[in-house]
């Protein structure tokens, strides 16, 4: 998301660098830029007028720093700006004193509310609770059974019954209570477009089951679309926030941008991706930070602290230090990675990163590729592969379905990084958690530990590869 106006700030910052001062002239050309840029990325006119004119006060008033350069001055300005846009502050969700908390989707049909049932029932898991899925979209065909095949997957439970919605809610509730779920998740039918029909049936829906929360789910891709579809059934429903859905798709970004200063409702949560582990919670300061090529390190953080094993992660920081690394655990650590979510997303939110290394499309099958070459490894060679001479190397090049060119690169590329281990060892124990002559020993209670333990050996041991 934002692939565009992120190319856009870095074409105008880079300018920016080369000027000495900052003027009146200056500002009044950046700021153009800057709203060519936004209204490109279709951006509601009325939220472009507004940041435009926050940005003007501040890089023209007299907070701005002596000691920042003209660049710094204004992303540090547009950096604030754009986070205020955005609403300022996470979405904290506050539970009921009397379980369960309700939680009601509501949205067009085609916007992904079942899978955005599912993804946020996995979010509530992961946050210590035991949410129950209710299936009250009974227009749509197979939108039940779609839910409870997403539900089998995640281990959450799912309620549904040939009647009407509103008699599914109330059913559904009636079991949570029973079954001592104190989250309750319900997916509504939606319409091709806003009619009387849907909004009545939704807000009978409301109105049976009075949810602590009402999350309108919307296609990012639908632009400005999107934030007039949210202002209608707001209207309707009283929206406490809004679940962006397909993300990964939408390079402009428009109706995140406009959304919480049109609606005057936050952006709650993003869907990322086609995976149920694809959904985070919305952190508005991180995606005016993703906007401006800055990264998102906290983001990447959280992601590793989900999806790595701490014990295996643990296991290959030890053997990296003592120079027993081998081809198993780099295939262990590729593996890890790509619980993660495809690549090109992670590089999205490392700082630093080249815009035409974030530019080029990493193709995720080429990580394919390694894991098929080292599949096609006996453990002898796994371990030692000093053994490997040219008939062993043809034989693995064709029981992988790849080149021996591509087998004798990533072994050339894996003895290179070893060699940069070896060197850099200690300093992976200090990062990894531990003391000189006291190395950090694996635990799972550890939050410290599990962020040095987890990133480090990802982002160092497949480096070479890319």
């Amino acid at each position: 998301m934002f692939d565009t106006l992120t190319d856009r700030f870095d074409a105008i910052f880079t300018r920016l660098r080369g000027r000495g001062r900052l003027g009146d002239a200056e500002v009044a050309e950046v700021l153009r830029e800057i709203r060519v840029a936004l209204l490109e990325a279709d951006v509601n006119l009325a939220v472009v007028r507004d940041l435009i004119e926050a940005i003007r006060v501040r890089c023209t008033g007299a907070e701005l720093a002596k000691h920042l350069t003209p660049a710094q001055q204004v992303i540090k300005v547009v950096n604030e700006e754009l986070t205020a846009t955005l609403g300022g502050e996470a979405l904290k969700i506050s539970y009921a004193s009397k379980p369960p908390t309700v939680v009601l989707l509501a949205g067009l049909q085609g916007s992904g509310k079942t899978t955005a049932s599912a993804k946020l029932a996995r979010w509530f898991r992961q946050q210590g609770r035991h949410p129950y899925l209710i299936g009250a979209d009974l227009q749509r065909p197979a939108a039940v059974e779609q839910l409870r095949v997403l539900g089998a997957e995640i281990g959450v439970g799912v309620f549904s019954e040939p009647t009407d919605p509103v008699s599914v809610a109330r059913g559904g509730l009636a079991e949570a209570q029973r079954l001592g779920r104190d989250v309750v998740i319900v997916d509504t039918a939606g319409r091709l477009a806003i009619d009387r029909e849907l909004m009545d049936e939704v807000r009978r829906v409301s109105q049976a089951l009075r949810p602590n929360y009402t999350f309108f789910v919307v296609d990012a891709m639908t632009g400005q679309d999107a934030v007039q579809t949210a202002e209608a059934f707001h209207q309707a429903l009283q929206l406490d926030g809004i679940i962006l859905t397909k993300v990964d798709g939408d390079a402009r970004g428009g109706a995140a941008l406009s959304v919480k200063q049109v609606v005057g409702r936050p952006i709650a949560f993003l869907s990322t991706g086609e995976r149920i582990a694809d959904f985070e919670t919305f952190h508005p300061d991180r995606l005016a930070s993703r906007i401006l090529g800055m990264g998102d390190v906290l983001s990447l953080i959280e992601k590793a602290e989900r999806e790595y094993d701490e014990e295996v992660t643990g296991q290959a920081l030890e053997r990296l230090q003592t120079g027993t690394f081998t081809l198993d655990d780099f295939l262990d650590q590729l593996r890890q990675l790509k619980k993660m979510g495809p690549l090109t997303g992670l590089l999205s939110l490392m700082p630093g990163v080249p815009r035409e290394v974030r530019d080029a499309k990493v193709d995720d099958r080429d990580v394919g590729k390694i894991e098929a070459i080292i599949c096609s490894m006996t453990p002898l060679e796994r371990t030692d592969p000093t053994v490997l001479d040219g008939s062993r190397r043809l034989r693995i090049a064709h029981g992988s379905g790849t080149s021996t060119t591509e087998v004798n690169n990533l072994l050339r590329q894996f003895k290179e990084m070893k060699k940069m281990m070896r060197g850099i060892g200690p300093m992976a124990k200090l990062v990894g958690g531990g003391r000189p002559g006291n190395p950090s020993k694996s635990s799972k209670g550890s939050r410290k530990k599990v962020k040095g333990g987890r990133v480090t050996p990802s982002s160092r041991g497949l480096g070479p590869t890319r």
